[in-house]
C-alpha cells in the first residue's frame, strides 16, 4: 500500500520529508489522534544491514516505549507492514535541533544553558536508573518543542547494560556514535562502560552550548586523542563561571575512574545555583588549562557517524 495512503488511513496527514538515509527516513506529519505534530521514521527491512537488523534495530524498538520522560522524544506507536517498512511515530521536535539552534544563536546565555543542560542530564539520569545508554548524545540530537524545552531523539545506537554474576557491568565492544563526541577509550577501540561514554559526550554538548563551538577538531584524530589523553582543552577568554568550566573539565576526563557519573553531574554547583535556575519544567530537582587547542572548524565540521563493530 501506498505510504501515504497508508498513513493517513491511521491518522497521520504527512506534510513533508524532513530526512533520509540509505535504508529510512523521516517524515513530519499531523496527528488527528493525538492533536499535535509527529515525526515518522521509516525503516525498510530490505535495504538495512544484517548487522543492523540483528543488533541495533530489535534494540531501539525494545527500548523506545519504556523511555517515558518529558525530555526524550515521546513515541507514541510502532507498526510493520507486510512490505518489510518499519513505521516509528515520534514526538516532532518542531523549534528543530539544538546545533541548529546554536549556529543561529551562537553561544548561548548561561541561564538557558543551565536549564538545557538540567533538563538533559534529568533525562539521562532516567535512562542510566534503568540500565539504558544512548551512545549517541550530540546536538543534532537533542531537540527543541514548542516552549524551547529540549527532548532526547535517536536510540538508534542505544542498548541495555548488562552484569555478570558477581554483579559487575559487561563492558561495551561496538564502536558507534560519532567521533567528535566520543571519548577516547572509543577511539582507542578499547571495552568501554556506555555510560560512562554518554558522560563524555555531555561535556562536549555542555562545552559547544557555553562557547559556541566544539572542544575538538575531528579532522585530525591522533591529535584529537593527544589532547584527550592530556586532560588539556581550550577554555575561550568568555564570561563561563569558573564552576561550569569546571563540570566540563570533569565530563572530558579522560580516565573513566575519575569520569564523573549522572549523579555528580546533577549534584554539581553549577546546576545546583537556586538563584539562576529559571526552569520551571524540571520534574526533579574547569579548572584552567596550560595549553589551547582551537577547534578551527567551529560548528561547521560535522562529527562523522562510525557503524563499524570494534
Amino acid at each position: 500500500m501506498d505510504e501515504f495512503l497508508l498513513l493517513r488511513k491511521r491518522g497521520y496527514n504527512v506534510l513533508k520529508g524532513i530526512g533520509e538515509g540509505s535504508f529510512s527516513k523521516v517524515k513530519s506529519a499531523y496527528s488527528e489522534r493525538h492533536k499535535c505534530h509527529v515525526a515518522i521514521k521509516i525503516i525498510n527491512r530490505k535495504r538495512a544491514s544484517a548487522n543492523f537488523l540483528e543488533k541495533f534495530l530489535p534494540r531501539e524498538l525494545e527500548i523506545l516505549p519504556s523511555l517515558n520522560h518529558p525530555h526524550i522524544v515521546k513515541t507514541f506507536e510502532i507498526f510493520e507492514t507486510l512490505e518489510g517498512k518499519v513505521y516509528v511515530i515520534m514526538e516532532l521536535g518542531v523549534q528543530g535541533n539544538l546545533l541548529e539552534f546554536i549556529k543561529t544563536r551562537g553561544a548561548l546565555a548561561e541561564n538557558l544553558s543551565r536549564k538545557l543542560f538540567r533538563q538533559l542530564s534529568l533525562a539521562i539520569q532516567f535512562a542510566h536508573n534503568r540500565d539504558i545508554a544512548h551512545r549517541d548524545l550530540k546536538c543534532e540530537n537533542l531537540l527543541l518543542d514548542r516552549d524551547f524545552n529540549l527532548k532526547i531523539s535517536d536510540f538508534g545506537f542505544s542498548k541495555r547494560v548488562t552484569y555478570d554474576e558477581g554483579g559487575q557491568m559487561i563492558l561495551s565492544r561496538t564502536f558507534c556514535g560519532s567521533l567528535a563526541y566520543a571519548p577516547p577509550e572509543i577511539l582507542q577501540h578499547v571495552p568501554y562502560n556506555p555510560k560512562v561514554y554518554d558522560i563524555w559526550s555531555m561535556g562536549v554538548i555542555l562545552y559547544t552550548m557555553s562557547y559556541g563551538k566544539m572542544p575538538f577538531d575531528e579532522s585530525n584524530l591522533m591529535k584529537m586523542l593527544e589532547i584527550q589523553k592530556e586532560h588539556r582543552y581550550e577554555f575561550p577568554v568568555k564570561a563561563v563561571p569558573s564552576d561550569c568550566k569546571n563540570l566540563i573539565y570533569r565530563m572530558l576526563d579522560p580516565d573513566v575512574q575519575r569520569r564523573i557519573h549522572i549523579e555528580a553531574v546533577l549534584g554539581s554547583s553549577w546546576l545546583q545555583d537556586r538563584r539562576k535556575q529559571h526552569d520551571a519544567s524540571v520534574m526533579s530537582d574547569g579548572p584552567s588549562t596550560s595549553e589551547a587547542h582551537p577547534n578551527k572548524e567551529g560548528l561547521a565540521h560535522q562529527a562523522n557517524t562510525q557503524k563499524a563493530e570494534a
